[in-house]
């Protein structure tokens, strides 16, 4: 597995979204480039706020596109096209209904799951780049997902998102660096 260039959180702009369920990509994100100093500013060439950093001695551009969730490939587009950035050079961090908050999980490739924000990228780039995807439970019935995902995390699983947010930060370097086989062990035995 190659190291990544790119990091993409995905999420919802504007404050009525801030803490909805489906900007857990934003919270990962958000805190990574807290850790790393890298202040997100706003790029309008890349429809959203981006930030280099360096993630171990690997340096990475981070995007939080902002152009809502459903239209998140016209942001991510613009940036890799820019800087000659491959798909599988690429992680997207976005929400999964089908993770428990507090699970965050690791994968490359496979399908979009009706997620808008992973459809729209799969228009853009195809399946083959990397994921980190960030638990937050489903609520039982699909009739009941558009309004979970666009709704507010109990504060029990703020708190469980966030930690294990903090905890897969300690993983940053091997998994942009693509040695995923100790992050994958950690985190998916949580």
């Amino acid at each position: 597995m190659s190291a990544y260039k790119l990091i993409i959180g995905l999420g919802n702009p504007g404050a009525e979204y801030a803490e909805t369920r489906h900007n857990a990509g934003f919270w990962l994100l958000d805190t990574l480039a807290n850790q790393l100093s890298t202040p997100l500013s706003t790029e309008s060439k890349f429809f959203g706020l981006a930030g280099k950093a360096l993630v171990g001695s690997h340096a990475v551009h981070l995007l939080k596109p902002m152009t809502f969730m459903n239209r998140s490939g016209q942001s991510a587009l613009a940036l890799a096209q820019f800087y000659k950035i491959e798909p599988h050079e690429i992680l997207i961090i976005h929400d999964e209904l089908d993770i428990e908050p507090g699970q965050i999980r690791l994968k490359t490739g496979g399908g979009h799951g009706g997620h808008n924000g992973l459809r729209d990228l799969h228009r853009v780039f195809g399946s083959d780049y990397g994921r980190i995807r960030v638990g937050i439970g489903h609520p039982g019935h699909k009739s009941k997902v558009h309004g979970y995902v666009l709704g507010r995390a109990t504060s029990e699983q703020r708190e469980r998102i966030d930690d294990a947010i903090h905890h897969t930060l300690k993983f940053m370097t091997d998994i942009v660096q693509g040695n995923w086989d100790q992050a994958m062990n950690a985190l998916h035995q949580r």
